[in-house]
This record gives C-alpha cells, structure tokens and sequence, in this order.
C-alpha cells in the first residue's frame, strides 16, 4: 500500500493543539519542553491590516485579499494587494504589504524611520491598542480610506506555544530580553512582550529599525530570556 509522510510542521501544530486544549480543559499548565526550542527572529517590515469593509473600499466592491506568500504563523499571510500611506503634507509610502487575513479594525505598523518619513508621530504600542492613536490616509486602486486612528510603533513581541512558554518560565502577556550578537555590534532589546497561544510557533518579531540596528542577517548568537526577576505583565 502506498505510504504518505506527514508534513513535519503541520504534525507539530496539531500535537501542540491538543496538549494545549487538554491542558486548558483540566486547569493544568503545559509541561515544558525537554528540548530548549529552536528559536527564529523576524523582521516585520511596514504593513497594513484591514477590515473587510475598507478592503471593499480600497480594491472594489466584493473585493476579497488574495493570499500571496504564507508567514510564519500559521493561518497568516501577505496579501498580493498594497496601499499607499499618506500621512501629513501629502508625504507617503507606496505600495506597503496588505496582511491578512481581514481584521476587525485596520491597523498600520511603520518603523521610526517610516513615521518620520511621513510625518507621523506614531507611538509605541502592542497591536490592537490603537486607542488615541494619530490617523493617516490609506489609497488603493479602487478608491481611498481615511483612519482617523490606528497608526503605531508596533512594540516588539515574541510568539510561542504554552509548551515553550514553561520551557521559558514565562506566561502570557510576561516580558522578555533578546540579546541579538553581531560581529560589529551586540543589542539587547529589553520588554519583548510574551503572546503564547496554543498553536503559535516560537517567533520573535522586531521591526526594520531594530533588525538593522543588530546587523540581524549577520548574527553570531541570539538568546532570549525572562527579562529580569520581575514578572511584570506588558500593556
């Protein structure tokens, strides 16, 4: 009879799936992990998420995001579709990344150096805390959306499973260090926020900005670790 491998990573997702629900279901926390996790640092470079109603207005009525290219995190992608970002005396961005899939608000994560360009003082914030935060204008083929909030500094974070979070020592919502090490220069990034989900995959996310600033592409080391004694929780 013919055989069929299983993908590896699909394997894994569905094994931490179920460790989490049965974990969750009888109160219990997850064991950790007998084998330190291997460890993947990401660049996030400026992209967009959107509603499926600015979606419409953006690339046309019934319009849907095509799926490009997978991300990391499963169930995640970059979308085909782009948009222009104007921010203040019609300075702009063009052709930033859609994400997807479709969110309940649309959000836009720049880099300093994307704000500035811009004109926007964007602040530092954990994704989905754009409450206060400035606005910008956002132009695709099909028409023009206006945020009148939602531009941010997107904070550093680290994603990770239950199981890897007690490998860590850490729960969810935790702040962590990365020490990235360069043969020209060494940065230790202090308050990586912890999202530990039970089918998320240990990645740590930093912006443009801060990959440069490490030289991340020619690294020699990289550690992460509880930051501190505390168990401060991020916001």
């Amino acid at each position: 009879m013919p055989t069929h491998t299983a993908d590896r990573q699909y394997v894994e997702s569905l094994v931490r799936q179920i460790v989490g629900r049965v974990a969750q279901a009888s109160g219990i926390q997850s064991p950790p992990l007998a084998v330190k996790p291997e460890l993947r640092v990401s660049i996030s470079a400026r992209h967009v998420h959107l509603t499926d109603a600015h979606v419409e207005q953006l690339f046309g009525k019934g319009h849907t995001l095509t799926p490009g290219k997978d991300l990391f995190q499963d169930g995640f992608y970059a979308a085909k579709e782009t948009v222009m970002i104007v921010g203040p005396r019609k300075r702009m961005l063009p052709e930033v990344r859609v994400l997807g899939p479709t969110r309940s608000f649309s959000q836009v994560e720049l880099a300093l150096t994307d704000a500035i360009s811009l004109g926007i003082q964007a602040p530092v914030r954990h994704s989905g805390k754009i409450q206060g935060t400035p606005g910008c204008v956002l132009v695709g083929p099909a028409g023009a959306v206006e945020l009148s909030e939602g531009v941010i500094r997107a904070a550093r974070h680290v994603h990770m499973s239950f199981e890897e979070a007690a490998y860590y020592g850490v729960e969810n919502g935790d702040l962590m260090t990365l020490k990235v090490s360069s043969p020209d220069c060494s940065v230790s990034f202090d308050d990586l926020l912890v999202r530990a989900d039970k089918a998320a995959k240990l990645e740590v996310h930093i912006d443009t900005d801060e990959g440069n600033a490490c030289n991340l592409d020619a690294a020699t080391s990289i550690e992460l670790k509880p930051q501190g004694d505390c168990k401060c929780k991020g916001h």
